[in-house]
């Protein structure tokens, strides 16, 4: 699927000494977001920060959406990811993409420098299913109202 997103550069880093949002390969999903703070920040373990990503864009398509992630080596390595877990952008927002970075780790600090690529931006498509509701399902799966977890760990 060919989509055209504006990018609008908010911090003038972006595209002169921190690189543009861009694909790091052929094959990568996401585009890596930066960290445009001015000086290095260090986060104290079970703290978060919310720091600027340096972008915003305008997707402006209802049935895309933004998804950031944290970068997998960081959360595995670093314990850095997202205080939200995911971060979604709606189609029509338009503001400053902003990172909330969370330092899981309970004994650790994590320094974080200027133009650091500290999460990552993942476009996808969105299905906006109409409701249909009902008094009862018209099938009964074997599942049916079992709740969480009731297939067991293996």
């Amino acid at each position: 699927m060919n989509l055209n997103i504006d990018i609008k550069i908010v911090d003038s880093r972006i595209g002169t000494i921190f690189s543009l949002p861009d694909y790091s390969t052929p094959f990568s999903s996401g585009i890596d977001l930066r960290a445009c703070c001015n000086k290095k920040i260090l986060l104290y373990p079970n703290k978060t920060i919310l720091i600027s990503s340096g972008i915003a864009i305008n997707i402006n398509n209802s049935m895309v959406t933004g998804m950031i992630f944290p970068r997998s080596g960081l959360g595995h390595k670093c314990g850095i990811v997202l205080g939200n877990l995911v971060g979604i952008i709606d189609s029509d927002f338009q503001g400053e993409i902003m990172l909330s970075i969370w330092n899981r780790q309970t004994e650790c600090s994590f320094c974080i420098e200027p133009g650091m690529r500290i999460a990552q931006l993942v476009f996808v498509p969105i299905i906006k299913p109409k409701f249909h509701f009902v008094e009862k399902f018209n099938n009964v799966t074997k599942r049916g109202k079992l709740g969480f977890g009731h297939t067991g760990k293996f």
